[in-house]
């Protein structure tokens, strides 16, 4: 197996909004959203008064996720952007209500992963599960195109050296990574490069990886923080994207100067956003969010078109603006992991994972997974969804016995 790895430029902050402050965070969500905003400075106390990080010269960002669900509004945004636009609004509000926001004051680092060679269903487990079994608290977000990968900055370097350990070297090409299986690397020069990026950063000893032992450890701690897995009544997921936009652009740029008028691609406006991007999608974006669906997510990359997954019902908004199978419903399997000690993470990975082996998938479209600040969610056709409700049930439904020596055990204390 091959695999393009490579890190996103910058740091990233992870927020969890609670929905009854969704309304409050939606002006600011759509700002970062459509970032040429920030160019308009038609306020002069707005601390966007210049150039922020994160985004390239046309305005695209270079990694962005909003996911909203029952539970919560989850946001990835590079930190910069998180700084200007987020906290000047929580620190706005009311002490009780701001306590209520979760915002990782750690920054996140976010990888892309792009293989033609694996399945969506076995990426989990060849990609996420080394970094789970080392210890490293990860998000996984799969969009239309890409998988992402979100960690704690700090573990960067433990990052490099877990995905070395379990079989992929990683060598420096301008500032990204590239991952293939060992011996893959024949220029000891590059085999040189990554033993320097690795350096006194290695572990001494990693972790022994087993698949079974992680599987273990996570859905013990799942039965015992009493969390289950569920359905949410009626709601059908699609993932679709929207049209390359900028073929359009260029495209129009050639036929203007064909027909001998004096316009060229040069008269069009390479750094305004508009002209960049598909802007019937975005306007059925803002609608999307607007209406505070059930279900969506929305992720920005770099070089991928937009890419969405969203309440079936909602799809009539974007019109013939979106592409993708829209007959490929899935049905989300939700875990609400608010619970859990925010370092916890890596529970899609398993829960994907056993379901990988237990279903024996393999088609690509079979399977979807979003982690988002403190739930959840693996993505599965409907058949397929109630058999993996059937297998995941049981390991997570606490044991009476079990029940009886814990409550025996406080009584002691």
């Amino acid at each position: 197996m091959s695999a393009r790895i490579f890190f996103m430029d910058g740091t990233y902050t992870l927020m969890r909004i609670p929905l009854d402050l969704y309304g409050v965070f939606l002006q600011p969500i759509l700002r970062v959203l459509i970032p040429q905003t920030q160019s308009l400075h038609l306020d002069r106390n707005s601390t966007l008064g210049g150039p922020l990080e994160g985004i390239s010269p046309d305005y695209q960002h270079g990694f962005m996720n909003v996911s909203v669900t029952h539970l919560e509004c989850s946001i990835v945004c590079h930190t910069s952007w998180a700084r200007a636009v987020f906290e000047p609004i929580i620190q706005s509000l009311p002490p009780q209500k701001a306590k209520t926001i979760s915002s990782c004051t750690e920054p996140y680092i976010v990888l892309s992963v792009i293989s033609t060679e694996l399945d969506a269903a076995n990426r989990v487990l060849e990609l996420t599960s080394p970094l789970a079994a080392a210890g490293i608290p990860i998000f996984f977000i799969t969009s239309f195109y890409s998988d992402f990968i979100v960690a704690p900055a700090r573990e960067r370097p433990n990052v490099i050296d877990a995905l070395n350990e379990r079989g992929f070297e990683l060598f420096d090409d301008k500032a990204s990574f590239f991952g293939s299986r060992k011996n893959s690397l024949s220029n000891p020069q590059q085999r040189q490069m990554q033993l320097r990026l690795l350096g006194a950063s290695r572990r001494k000893t990693p972790p022994p990886f087993s698949n079974e032992y992680l599987q273990s450890g996570t859905f013990d701690l799942l039965r015992k923080r009493g969390i289950t897995p569920y359905v949410a009544p009626d709601l059908e997921v699609i993932a679709c994207s929207a049209r390359d936009a900028a073929a359009f652009v260029d495209a129009y740029a050639r036929i203007t100067c064909v027909v001998g008028r004096e316009i060229y691609p040069a008269a069009i406006d390479r750094e305004n956003w508009i002209e960049r991007v598909e802007t019937k999608f975005y306007l059925a974006i803002v609608s999307l969010l607007l209406s505070q669906p059930r279900f969506a997510s929305v992720t920005l990359a770099r070089d991928d078109p937009p890419s969405l997954l969203l309440d079936k019902n909602l799809l009539h908004l974007f019109g013939n603006s979106a592409v993708g199978d829209m007959d490929a419903i899935l049905i989300p399997i939700f875990l609400d992991l608010v619970s859990l000690p925010t370092e916890v993470t890596g529970i899609v990975c398993v829960v994907s994972g056993r379901l990988v082996q237990e279903l024996k998938m393999k088609a690509t479209s079979e399977l979807s997974y979003l982690s988002t600040a403190r739930a959840g969610v693996v993505m599965l056709p409907k058949q397929q969804a109630i058999k993996a409700l059937e297998i995941l049930r049981p390991l997570m439904e606490p044991q009476v016995q079990e029940l009886d020596r814990k409550e025996k055990g406080w009584r002691r204390k």
